[in-house]
């Protein structure tokens, strides 16, 4: 594939969520308060059971998303790349705690962004199981850091106007970091699918590896969520457009039984959890 392909997915995908006019990587979360004069009263005409619920999961599939992209520190192919799937998996864990936050303040229990993290059990998380899984090979990673965010991404975009107002500028927050997101999965797919003989069947494998859990995320939107059809389009466009300059292209797969949002979950959850939650069980209510 020639570079100038490449190139024109890469500004492509950057030219969509650019507005800011700064398509530089972007490192954390910054320390502005999103919800510096937000009302975090639940609106008339809003079910906050399931503002909540879509809080929850949406938080649990970044806290999980967050987790696995931690495990990379060590071993990634290169420091840079250690570095940026560090700060990418930060970002995620900054927007699962305003999720949290926001779904203990409607969901009447009044718990905060720890409980939610670090006292549940496994059944009880409802992340969609992509997010689950194990990443074994980088190319992996790779392929799930491009479905999740360019779902996210198409998502969020829509949630930024949604009638909770702290939902949607939770939403709005994270679309330019969802869009860095995508664009550094996007830039790693073409790079490895258009790669050496050895990369691109890895590629192929990471895809396969995928496919049976695509359909849980594009059918996982919240409900009050509009124009679900139109996130499912948009992600797959995305992909679409990505894995042709790769050279690549999504199996066709039977999808697997079950969801993570109905709490159906893989094996791998539970010891991810238990790393994730090991120190705030061992000393509940430690503090420092």
């Amino acid at each position: 594939m020639s570079d100038d392909t490449d190139d024109h997915v890469y500004l492509s995908l950057a030219e969509q969520h650019g507005e800011e006019g700064d398509a530089r990587w972007a490192f954390g979360t910054g320390f502005e308060d999103p919800l510096h004069g937000v009302d975090t009263a639940v609106p008339d005409g809003v079910d906050a059971a399931e503002l909540a619920a879509v809080c929850l999961a949406l938080g649990d599939d970044a806290l999980v998303g967050a987790q696995r992209l931690a495990q990379w520190c060590t071993r990634a192919p290169e420091l840079e790349e250690e570095v940026a799937l560090a700060n990418i998996g930060l970002d995620l864990l900054g927007q699962a705690r305003l999720l949290y936050a926001r779904c203990g303040q409607v969901d009447g229990t009044g718990r905060g962004e720890d409980a939610y993290a670090y006292t549940r059990d496994p059944a009880d998380f409802r992340n969609v199981r992509l997010a689950e899984l194990p990443d074994g090979d980088f190319a992996f990673c790779v392929v799930r850091l491009l479905v999740l965010s360019a779902w996210r991404l198409a998502l969020f975009g829509r949630l930024a106007t949604t009638a909770d107002p702290v939902l949607a500028a939770v939403a709005a927050k994270g679309v330019p970091e969802l869009a860095y997101h995508r664009q550094y999965a996007a830039d790693w797919a073409v790079r490895l699918g258009d790669g050496t003989e050895e990369s691109h069947r890895r590629m192929r494998a990471a895809l396969t590896g995928v496919a049976p859990y695509l359909d849980e995320v594009l059918d996982a939107r919240p409900q009050f969520a509009a124009h679900a059809d139109a996130v499912r389009q948009e992600t797959l466009a995305v992909l679409d457009q990505v894995l042709l300059a790769a050279g690549l292209s999504l199996p066709a797969a039977p999808a697997v039984p079950g969801s993570g949002r109905q709490g159906d979950h893989t094996a791998h959850l539970a010891p991810l959890l238990a790393e994730l939650q090991s120190v705030a069980r061992a000393h509940p209510e430690a503090t420092w």
